[in-house]
């Protein structure tokens, strides 16, 4: 049985601190709907009604092509542990980049790693819970430092005229590029 709720409360709050990864889903009014998976340490509860995670360079950038297009965004996170429980958020969200008013003061909720494009913004519509009864119980063994490692081993120059070719979706909506290398923290367990 699914409940609704008008923003986060202290359950769901606890429930994401225990989550080693999370899924967001975006779309813009045509085209492909995008549905990524993410790790690391990178998702923060602002306030009750605003949430945001930190993206880096990867594949694409589809999520902020979606979000400048349409702003439609769901975040959700499983226990995959006990009580099973399935968490969505429902919201609006905004790209900032490292150019962007406001970037040093949301960039401070974070420690940010190498890679660091941007923070995407929610403005939480709605939260719902629901069973995950169907979601199979498993273990966290640790983070994939790969991605880390790759940007943090890049070249700031050659990082940053890449990000700039990284301009539109795969179903050419436009994204704007981050102007800056940002170095990070990296581990050094291997994949």
């Amino acid at each position: 049985m699914a409940d609704f709720f008008d923003a986060l409360n202290d359950k769901h709050v606890a429930m994401i601190d225990k989550q080693p990864m999370f899924f967001v889903a975006t779309s813009a009014p045509m085209g492909r709907i995008n549905l990524s998976p993410k790790g690391y340490d990178a998702f923060r509860v602002l306030s009750p009604k605003r949430v945001a995670y930190l993206d880096l360079g990867g594949s694409g950038n589809e999520t902020h092509a979606h979000l400048a297009a349409d702003g439609r965004i769901t975040v959700m996170f499983c226990n995959f542990d006990r009580p099973a429980l399935i968490l969505r958020i429902y919201g609006r969200g905004v790209p900032v980049l490292p150019q962007d008013d406001g970037w040093e003061k949301l960039a401070a909720n974070f420690t940010l790693l190498p890679g660091t494009r941007q923070i995407f913004v929610i403005d939480v519509e709605s939260v719902q819970t629901s069973c995950g009864w169907g979601v199979p119980f498993m273990e966290f063994e640790r983070e994939r430092e790969t991605l880390k490692k790759a940007h943090a081993q890049s070249d700031p120059g050659e990082w940053e005229a890449k990000m700039a070719t990284r301009i539109a979706s795969i179903d050419g909506l436009p994204t704007r590029a981050t102007d800056r290398y940002i170095a990070g923290e990296v581990g050094t367990e291997a994949d």
